[in-house]
């Protein structure tokens, strides 16, 4: 992919018909404060408070853009922030050198998905322009898109795809970036090298998985997604060639009945771990690759430097002891990428991709939507339409 400078497809496309830069380029009268959902502290749903009066965002750096957000949407780690997990390496990140006057992060706001539209470009944008309609997913340790704006990096920032609405858009970006994070950053799977591949996705209905399974059949893999039978007709019409579920007997000895796998990606964790490894394909470049991961549990408890610490020797031994049996161990993050975003986009407008989709609250029914998302066993995710007036 070309980069997102001068020469690049996608910042021409920002800036045809706009005159050059001149600083920041900004809707007229924007206001000092905004209507937001936030918590002042860390604790079960009723810590999420609405204000009229959170801080509107400002541009601090030359490259962020202002969005009016448009629609939002919820994912695990709304549900984890608001119980404070990550808080330690969150905040260090936030703030690493201890300058800020005020020693908390709060009140702070959550949500990462964003789809809405540009309201104001730093003095280096050249791809977007106020009026742009983008969708975003916002890194963690800023201030989230339960708001009525939020500030972005440009390069955390992309064209919004043509075909979804602001509602089904602002379903994708967070679940899509992790994937991709774990399926192509991390597993090495592209567009090339797919075709044929056996993909085992662990946890296959949840919002990664679900966007997991488009991405590699629109690749060429042959793809076994394991879930509960209520998830299973959801399963197959995502493109899942083989369905398996978890509840009707001893998966380990289900699966172990299949083909070696080229490529696992794991959304469950826990004991899954001890014995998924074992249906990878040996000493083929077989990949295992998970998202659950002990990184910021381990500094939460830990502080920052002897969690990092655990956390090393924990990856190592495991990626050494696994490629000593031929299969490769990963772990995988999200990472927030516009660049990254360009490619999913041409993926949902070429149909290959499509939005699934649970419910849609409107903006003040947000604690509700957070039960929603408490209570699990939802089929697609959970839509906030900030813009909604009910």
């Amino acid at each position: 992919m070309l980069s997102r400078g001068a020469v690049s497809g996608r910042a021409l496309r920002g800036a045809v018909g706009s005159p050059p830069s001149r600083g920041l380029r900004a809707s007229p009268r924007a206001p000092s404060a905004m209507p937001s959902w936030v918590i002042d502290r860390y604790g079960p749903n009723d810590v999420l408070r609405f204000t009229r009066n959170m801080v509107f965002p400002t541009i601090n750096f030359p490259n962020e853009v202002i969005i009016k957000v448009h629609a939002a949407s919820l994912n695990p780690i709304d549900l984890s922030m608001r119980s404070g997990y990550g808080a330690t390496a969150l905040n260090m990140k936030r703030d690493p050198l201890k300058l800020k006057s005020m020693d908390t992060e709060f009140p702070l706001t959550l949500g990462r998905d964003v789809s809405g539209v540009v309201m104001e470009c730093g003095l280096n944008v050249s791809y977007f322009k106020p009026g742009d309609e983008v969708w975003a997913a916002i890194p963690p340790w800023k201030q989230g898109t339960l708001s009525e704006f939020v500030v972005a990096s440009g390069n955390e920032v992309s064209f919004k795809p043509k075909c979804l609405s602001h509602t089904e858009a602002a379903s994708l970006p967070y679940v899509g970036l992790t994937a991709w994070s774990a399926v192509n950053q991390v597993g090495g799977l592209n567009q090339s090298n797919c075709s044929g591949k056996r993909v085992l996705i662990l946890g296959a209905s949840g919002g990664v998985g679900t966007f997991a399974i488009q991405l590699v059949k629109a690749w060429g893999a042959h793809v076994t997604a394991v879930c509960s039978h209520d998830a299973s007709t959801l399963m197959k019409k995502l493109g899942a060639d083989d369905v398996i579920d978890y509840k009707s007997g001893n998966l380990e000895q289900q699966l172990k009945t299949l083909p070696l796998f080229d490529f696992i990606l794991d959304n469950v964790g826990g004991s899954t771990e001890n014995w998924a490894l074992d249906l990878l394909k040996k000493w083929s470049g077989a990949t295992y690759v998970t998202l659950v991961t002990p990184f910021l549990i381990n500094m939460d408890k830990l502080g920052v430097a002897d969690g990092m610490l655990q956390t090393g020797v924990t990856v190592g031994s495991k990626t050494v002891k696994h490629l000593f049996k031929g299969v490769h161990y990963r772990w995988a993050f999200f990472m927030p990428s516009g660049p990254s975003l360009d490619e999913i986009a041409e993926l949902v407008d070429s149909g290959k991709i499509q939005p699934v989709i649970d419910q849609v609250f409107s903006f003040s029914e947000v604690p509700k939507a957070f039960l929603k998302l408490e209570g699990g066993h939802a089929r697609g995710k959970t839509v906030i339409d900030v813009i909604s007036k009910k």
